[in-house]
């Protein structure tokens, strides 16, 4: 029984263990309640204790059952020919004794390009991981640290092929050190774009839909030169994290303090140039990475590969055939990206199949026997009569928890934790996102049947959410509510090995003649996730959700008439 063990002591702290050729993965987060499990402090490191813990026990294995253990390197010092060693040892030191002893360190863009490769299902494919900033190149090349990292991949050779590198040049006070990093380029602008307490990267990339990338270009462009062989320069201070550098564009001062105060359209023209250069600069990277490869497939990952828009236009512009981001392109899937290259290139044990979903995480438990808020139902017991309820809720424009088998792994809800709702009217993303309080520039995702995704989408979007479709302009007044204003969607296509959500999207298809569903995650602003069933009723009844679907429970709140669901459960279990 072969079994394999990858870990990230870092921030979006996570486990997962592969058994026999199964996955099983958890982040930390789930459990603590913290976003992306964050310390106090920079640099603090921290076990996935209870993510761990809860892979042992759900494989039904012991630490001494464990082959192999690999941890991806994030130290951003270290002393040549010591940093390695001392990085393990603290690392080992969190671990009980018989896993510490096994534990070995993996680059950090090695682990998170193998997260995408290994799952990809391609024999070959060139892998580019861009992100704020990784290791000094781990157990790799004793060189610099990560910031963007190209590779040629097969089942034999993990080829580190493009590196981007510092520059060291002029300035006032003496040579200064510049890195190329565009994640912190991308933050460093989102911080002077949204105001304080939202997500910074997420909302700029909402609010980019909504402006002119033409009016702050060209002065914007002069932070990035594109060179040859894919050379990406950022100038200072805009490659490394910078919060308090005033940008100046024109004549206007930009600072993180003073966002909230800027006008709304003068936001959105710099968030839509900023979303454009940045675009243009990875996809620079990656048509050199064609160039070198002849590979077909780009395999994308590292926190830019959360930029859904951005990888959008990569698909289309960045001259490969396919583009597969990985299913967890965060940090946390550099546990997975560990793992699997303890279970393909050290066990040799054959591929994966590619996966079709990620509900790799714990089930959400037993319901409690708790008393509900005054007003509240509980319908029990309900079996197959779960669906055609659950449906004839949505069809009639109600907002519905759904909460169903393994949690989800990564950022995106996937149809285990989710909030759904009808994506036929523009109020329900109003009202949806009220109830998440987040800004309602911010659009809703759609989920699809994969085989009609090309009937109302140009594209077939894919199954873990990580990239923009356009929408069919026939088809979009039918699901305002899930399509931004420049006419595209992140769109989730799930296939009919889909067991959690698909049955209910056949269900409402049928109801109303719409595949599609709005799809976000059941979680409390600066929240994660939740994982079980108690969080889930608490936070249904927090939200104001009109029902929660619960295994074959379903809720409803005081406003819901009973008559809405009741020829579907007063009906017979359908088998």
């Amino acid at each position: 029984m072969p079994a394999v063990l990858g870990l990230n002591f870092h921030h979006d702290t996570s486990a997962c263990l592969i058994v026999d050729g199964r996955i099983y993965a958890a982040e930390e987060e789930r459990w603590s309640g913290i976003k992306h499990n964050r310390t106090t402090r920079k640099g603090i490191l921290t076990a996935p204790t209870h993510a761990l813990e809860w892979c042992l026990q759900s494989a039904g294995i012991t630490p001494a059952d464990i082959d192999h253990v690999w941890a991806p390197s994030m130290r951003p010092t270290y002393r040549i020919g010591s940093w390695a060693s001392t990085e393990e040892a603290e690392l080992a030191a969190m671990l009980p004794t018989t896993l510490g002893k096994r534990l070995n360190l993996i680059s950090h863009h090695t682990a998170h390009a193998l997260a995408g490769y290994l799952l990809s299902g391609k024999e070959h494919a060139a892998g580019l991981v861009i992100d704020a900033g990784g290791s000094p190149l781990g157990a790799d090349i004793a060189t610099g640290r990560e910031r963007i990292t190209g590779y040629n991949l097969t089942p034999n050779s993990i080829d580190r092929i493009h590196q981007a590198t510092p520059t060291v040049t002029p300035s006032p006070t003496g040579p200064a050190r510049t890195h190329p990093s565009l994640g912190h380029f991308y933050r460093n602008l989102a911080l002077r774009v949204i105001p304080p307490g939202n997500e910074a990267e997420g909302s700029m990339m909402a609010l980019a839909a909504f402006g002119d990338p033409n009016r702050y270009y060209k002065q914007l462009r002069t932070l990035i030169r594109l060179g040859g062989d894919g050379r990406v320069d950022v100038m200072a201070p805009w490659g490394s994290y910078d919060p308090a550098t005033p940008l100046q564009v024109e004549k206007t001062i930009w600072t993180a303090h003073s966002a909230g105060s800027k006008a709304m359209d003068s936001r959105a023209d710099l968030a839509a140039a900023a979303q454009q250069v940045f675009a243009e600069a990875v996809i620079h990277v990656a048509r050199h990475l064609r160039h070198l490869t002849d590979a077909r497939t780009l395999v994308f990952s590292g926190g830019c590969a959360l930029n859904s828009h951005l990888n959008g236009t990569l698909a289309e512009e960045s001259g490969f055939e396919d583009l597969f981001v990985a299913p967890a392109p965060h940090d946390a899937g550099t546990a997975v990206g560990a793992a699997l290259y303890a279970w393909n290139y050290i066990l040799r044990q054959p591929l994966l199949p590619a996966p079709e979903d990620a509900d790799w995480g714990p089930a959400p438990g037993s319901l409690p026997d708790i008393a509900l808020p005054r007003g509240y139902r509980r319908l029990s017991g309900l079996g197959n009569r779960l669906i055609p309820a659950t449906a004839a809720l949505l069809a009639d424009h109600h907002v519905v928890g759904w909460v169903q088998g393994g949690m989800e792994f990564g950022p995106r809800a996937l149809g285990h934790r989710s909030i759904l709702a009808h994506p036929g009217r523009e109020a329900t993303k109003t009202r949806v996102n009220a109830l998440k309080q987040r800004a309602d520039f911010r659009p809703l995702a759609p989920v699809i049947l994969a085989e009609e995704a090309n009937a109302w989408f140009l594209g077939s979007g894919d199954a873990f959410m990580n990239r923009v479709v356009r929408a069919r302009h026939c088809k979009s007044g039918r699901m305002p509510a899930v399509v931004h204003r420049d006419g595209t969607a992140r769109l989730q296509a799930v296939s009919r090995s889909h067991t959690a959500v698909r049955p209910l999207l056949e269900e409402f298809h049928q109801l109303t003649g719409v595949p599609v569903l709005l799809n976000t995650s059941l979680n409390l602003k600066g929240a994660p996730i939740l994982r079980t069933a108690k969080q889930t009723i608490d936070a249904a009844v927090e939200l104001g959700l009109d029902a929660l679907a619960i295994g074959d429970t379903l809720i409803l709140s005081p406003h819901v008439q009973l008559d809405a669901v009741q020829p579907a459960v007063s009906g017979r279990d359908r088998t």
